[in-house]
């Protein structure tokens, strides 16, 4: 029986150079001379943190995050920029940006839902923290993917391990 997997994965290799490159463009703009940034990659727990000296460069930071990742082939839905709020600490703003890998519980049963409510003749199931689709044609999880794309979960999905 043909199926795929759905997943929500991020290449750390990618990441890590995504950051590195924030790190460089902002080391080297006019407006951030002289000013306090720092920006980390927690790689074991995929968490970014930011300081910066005021909560309008800590905007501009975030933008060019997005602008970075985007540039890298990742996708800015991959940042929780509303899990936590930034906070002054002293003299410097700082956030914990938590990126999300892989799909949560909650997010893996709202998929199979969607999937279900579609009417397509597919069976879906949760492993940990991927969604396996299987159907009797390949055209059948093809709709499923058709699908996908017009959902608005907030999360990049993948689509993985295609066999028929």
């Amino acid at each position: 029986m043909p199926s795929f997997d759905i997943v929500s994965k991020v290449d750390l290799q990618t990441l890590d150079n995504a950051i590195n490159t924030v790190k460089k463009e902002i080391t080297n703009r006019f407006d951030f001379k002289d000013s306090h940034v720092v920006i980390d990659l927690n790689k074991k727990d995929f968490i970014v943190t930011i300081e910066v000296e005021s909560d309008m460069k800590l905007n501009q930071v975030i933008d060019v995050v997005i602008s970075r990742s985007i540039k890298q082939g990742l996708d800015a839905q991959i940042y929780d920029f509303l899990a936590k709020e930034g906070y002054q600490s002293g003299k410097v703003w700082k956030k914990e940006v938590p990126v999300r890998n892989g799909l949560k519980q909650e997010d893996a049963k709202k998929i199979v839902k969607l999937i279900k409510d579609s009417g397509l003749k597919v069976q879906a199931a949760i492993m940990d923290d991927i969604v396996r689709v299987t159907g009797k044609k390949i055209d059948d999880l093809q709709a499923v993917i058709q699908a996908s794309k017009t959902w608005n979960l907030g999360l990049p999905l993948q689509f993985v391990n295609m066999k028929s």
